[in-house]
C-alpha cells in the first residue's frame, strides 16, 4: 500500500486525457481523421502516426496555450480519487509536468478536482529529466506516470514509478502498472 502523502502525479496522460484532446483538435481544425486513440503508440508523435510536423507541433501548442474549442478532459475515474485524495491529505496533491510553463492547466487541474486551491500544488519542469528533482526535493517516493523513458529516470533517481498504460507504453518493463484509477485507488493506503 502507498502512502498518499509519498506520492505525486504527472498531468498528461494520467489525470488530462490530453491525447484526445490532441486527436480532437487534429480533426476539427486541421480536418484530419481516421488517427484512432490506440494508433498513438509512441511518444514522440511524428514516428507513429501519419501527421505533418508541423501540424503536430501547433496542436501541441494549442494545447500547451489552452487555445483549442475542443474540451480537454481528466481520464475516467481520475477526479473522484484526487478529490477523496485532497480531502484527506494535509498537504497539497503534488502534480508534476514536464510542460514548459503552467498556463492555464493548474486553472483546469483546480476546475476538476474542486479543491481548495492551497490544496493543490502543480510544478511545470519543462523537461521530463527535471521530475525527479522536484519528487526527491519533495520527499516524494512513488509517482504515478505514463512516459515510459521517465519511469526508467525515476526509478534510476530512487522514486518508484507507478506506470499509467497508454498505448504509447507498451514495451516490457518492471514497474508497477495500472490501467485505471480505480486500480491506482486500490494501491493507496487511505
Amino acid at each position: 500500500m502507498i502512502d498518499p502523502a509519498s506520492m505525486a502525479f504527472d498531468v498528461d496522460g494520467v489525470l488530462a486525457d490530453t491525447m484526445t484532446l490532441f486527436l480532437d483538435i487534429a480533426r476539427e481544425e486541421y480536418d484530419i481523421t481516421g488517427i484512432r486513440h490506440e494508433d498513438i503508440t509512441c511518444y514522440m508523435l511524428e514516428e507513429c502516426i501519419d501527421i505533418d510536423k508541423e501540424i503536430i507541433e501547433a496542436i501541441i501548442i494549442r494545447i500547451l496555450d489552452g487555445r483549442h474549442s475542443a474540451p480537454l478532459n481528466p481520464i475516467d475515474g481520475a477526479s473522484g480519487v484526487l478529490n477523496r485524495l485532497g480531502r484527506k491529505q494535509r498537504s497539497p496533491l503534488l502534480f508534476v509536468t514536464a510542460r514548459p510553463y503552467l498556463n492555464t492547466i493548474q486553472d483546469w487541474i483546480l476546475d476538476i478536482l474542486q479543491l481548495e486551491p492551497d490544496s493543490i500544488e502543480v510544478v511545470a519542469t519543462g523537461s521530463f529529466e527535471r521530475k525527479s528533482d522536484v519528487l526527491l526535493s519533495r520527499n516524494i517516493s512513488y509517482f504515478v506516470e505514463d512516459r515510459l523513458e521517465t519511469c526508467f529516470s525515476l526509478k534510476e533517481a530512487g522514486v518508484t514509478p507507478v506506470l499509467f498504460k497508454q498505448p504509447w507504453n507498451r514495451k516490457k518493463h518492471p514497474f508497477i502498472e495500472v490501467g485505471t484509477w480505480r486500480e491506482l485507488e486500490s494501491l493507496i493506503d487511505f
